[in-house]
């Protein structure tokens, strides 16, 4: 089993919640977060006037899911060339291996508890 962290902008999170679905993964984590990197950022309007600033950081998602091993790839390629076709691509993908996966309320572990 792999867990795949995605930080993406909240403009593609439909996309790929849909594509997720469409590689019939059950279950997804996401949260709002902030954060600083190469992403470009735009400016914003501070105050009243013409006043403009860059911001710091720059919010997105964040989307955690746990898939077997057989399915990393081609999410992964999924995902990558569906968020490359916008006017300025933005995001990660983290994979990591999870050891074990239990069920609280039933009897299923590793596989059967995805």
């Amino acid at each position: 089993m792999k867990r795949i962290d995605l930080i993406i902008s909240h403009e593609h999170f439909l996309e790929v919640s849909e594509l997720l679905r469409k590689h019939k993964v059950g279950g997804m984590t996401f949260y709002s977060v902030k954060g600083r990197g190469r992403s470009r950022k735009e400016e914003v309007s501070s105050g009243r006037g013409i006043a403009r600033a860059v911001p710091e950081f720059v919010t997105g998602t964040k989307i955690e899911v746990i898939v077997a091993d057989s399915v990393v790839k081609p999410i992964i390629e999924d995902i990558r060339a569906t968020l490359s076709k916008g006017p300025f691509p933005f995001g990660k993908i983290f994979v990591s291996d999870i050891i074990e996966a239990y069920t609280i309320n039933a009897d299923e572990i590793d596989d059967t508890a995805l």
